[in-house]
């Protein structure tokens, strides 16, 4: 394995207003070419478990005071929405099984095994040594990076608000009843913000017209649990679109209409822009 280019795009506005970053970890699209030799698929099945052009929808939050960190590296390569020890015995070789969970077994843990509709990216396991290389160079960069511009906010504004921004296939919400949700938020069951920003973030999408779900099918997964720590005024709430909105599923291009959403989306944008983490919150304050 071979990686010297970055693995994510840092954007920072002329002024930073208020601890706001917004963050797209599964938008990367820089696929190495070992990665392509290596893989069973070709770049367009591959891209199917990529939340593509997210990254575009969330840079209007540089003109509003929010920081910009957006993933170059694919979701399959490495997925940044996992944690180091989240190894999948089946698709890595040479180690001893770790921790187990739902998302492990479905094939999708720190190094997945599978991109949508369950197809396989590999013909065989990948060693260990490749994998741990994966996470030493393309997983720790974006996540000491996170973790420093959190580390900034709280120096700076005494707190940070991270939306954590994803895509979802419209088939995973066509077991929920009509009408179904644009959006899905995502706190962790109310653990990974307190109340009145993972409000502020409902009232944000619903003022524009779009259909909102609260953590169901999608609470939040490592970058929720890891960096929201509403005690300590840190709030991280994940935002799910339904790519069916803005994009061809089938295609991976965007939609006529793109621009249209882009400029409506872009509205929510500067709603959540205007979060800020300093401003009591009078449940966690009683306590």
């Amino acid at each position: 394995m071979k990686s010297a280019e970055p693995t994510f795009d840092l954007m920072l506005p002329q002024r930073w207003l208020g601890g706001v970053i917004f963050a797209s970890p599964h938008s990367g699209r820089a696929y190495p070419d070992w990665f392509l030799a290596e893989s069973r698929l070709d770049p367009q099945q591959l891209r199917s478990s990529e939340d593509a052009f997210v990254d575009r929808l969330i840079a209007p939050a540089l003109d509003h005071g929010a920081v910009v960190l957006t993933a170059r590296v694919p979701r399959c390569v490495v997925d940044l929405n996992r944690g180091p020890e989240e190894i999948d015995p089946l698709v890595v070789s040479g180690g001893a099984p770790g921790m187990m969970n739902p998302r492990i077994m479905a094939g999708l843990g720190v190094i997945p095994r599978v991109v949508s509709q369950g197809r396989a990216i590999h013909d065989r396991p990948i060693p260990r040594e490749e994998a741990d290389q994966r996470i030493a160079r393309l997983w720790r960069p974006y996540h000491q990076a996170l973790s420093a511009l959190i580390q900034e906010a709280v120096s700076r504004f005494g707190g940070a608000v991270l939306i954590d921004m994803h895509s979802m296939p419209r088939d995973a919400l066509t077991h929920l009843p009509r009408p179904r949700p644009d959006m899905v938020l995502g706190d962790r069951n109310g653990v990974s913000a307190a109340p009145r920003i993972s409000a502020g973030v409902a009232e944000a999408v619903a003022a524009e017209g779009f259909r909102l779900r609260r953590n169901s099918p999608f609470s939040g997964a490592y970058i929720t649990q890891t960096y929201g720590r509403p005690r300590e005024n840190v709030h991280v709430v994940q935002l799910e679109l339904d790519r069916s909105l803005y994009m061809d599923e089938h295609r991976i291009e965007p939609r006529a209409d793109f621009d249209q959403f882009r400029a409506r989306f872009a509205r929510v944008i500067a709603r959540l822009a205007r979060l800020r983490p300093d401003e009591c919150d009078s449940a966690f304050a009683a306590e």
